[in-house]
């Protein structure tokens, strides 16, 4: 596996130079758009609006549109003063309390490999992460744009994850009745504490499976092997009234029970 960046984590005077490697992989099925009569590949060609010529790649310019839909050009030469960072460094900034982060603001995460002769440091930065249940709030460049991440630990390694900017996350006050002024009843209460404790357990990663990239990868072997595809059964409608909320909490336990195999009461 090939490393994305190299560079080096700061705090104090301490330097530990590092590998970045990407910590997740996209498995979701992808689709290409083609012709149905013949499979052949749907190509798209850049063509101006206003001129209808197709254009090059050398006479295409960046476009910022104003909420009044006017669009504004940047050139190359407009860009360049912009600010950006080239820094091979991933800088810490100060330690916060694990639980202070809304994993809300979580982004992109990299796993950090220290070089051999950074192995000592790195081992004291992630033990001291560890051992004082905080994270590093760090700055770093990433392809010209400085970006404010955090440094955790998981399974032995540091872990680099990218945090959003707070402009970039929605707030909860745009939505509207959110039951504040709802209360549910002693029964009610009871009965939800009931089914948490009948589906309560530890998260095991390896128990859940994306069920339709599964299907997915079956129906294109069976195209492939030129066997029939059956199509899946068609889900029921729903009435769409509206049920006793202590009832379908009652039937949820019930069914939680069967399922862990319990007698139902």
């Amino acid at each position: 596996m090939r490393a994305i960046w190299k560079g080096a984590v700061s705090f104090g005077l301490v330097n530990v130079p590092v590998r970045l490697y990407s910590a997740t992989e996209n498995h979701d099925v992808q689709f290409r758009q083609v012709h149905v009569t013949d499979g052949g590949r749907i190509r798209y060609r850049r063509i101006c609006q206003i001129d209808g010529e197709e254009v090059s790649y050398d006479d295409i310019a960046k476009g910022y549109e104003t909420e009044d839909g006017e669009m504004i050009v940047l050139t190359d030469e407009d860009m360049k003063d912009l600010p950006s960072k080239t820094s091979r460094e991933i800088s810490v900034v100060q330690f916060v309390p694990r639980d202070q982060i809304d994993p809300l603001y979580f982004d992109k995460a990299y796993y950090l490999e220290p070089d051999k002769s950074a192995v000592k440091p790195y081992v004291l930065l992630r033990d001291a992460l560890a051992a004082e249940d905080r994270v590093a709030v760090v700055t770093v460049s990433i392809r010209t744009r400085m970006t404010m991440a955090v440094l955790r630990v998981r399974d032995q390694m540091i872990v680099m994850q990218t945090l959003l900017w707070p402009d970039e996350v929605r707030s909860a006050d745009q939505f509207g009745d959110l039951g504040d002024d709802t209360e549910a009843s002693e029964a009610e209460l009871s009965m939800a504490h009931l089914l948490v404790e009948q589906l309560a357990g530890d998260y095991e990663p390896d128990d859940y499976e994306d069920d339709y990239a599964a299907a997915v990868k079956a129906l294109v072997e069976a195209k492939i092997e030129g066997g029939e595809v059956a199509a899946p059964a068609e889900a029921g409608e729903t009435s769409g009234e509206v049920v006793d909320l202590l009832a379908a909490l009652s039937a949820s336990v019930e069914k939680a029970k069967e399922r862990r195999g319990e007698k139902a009461s």
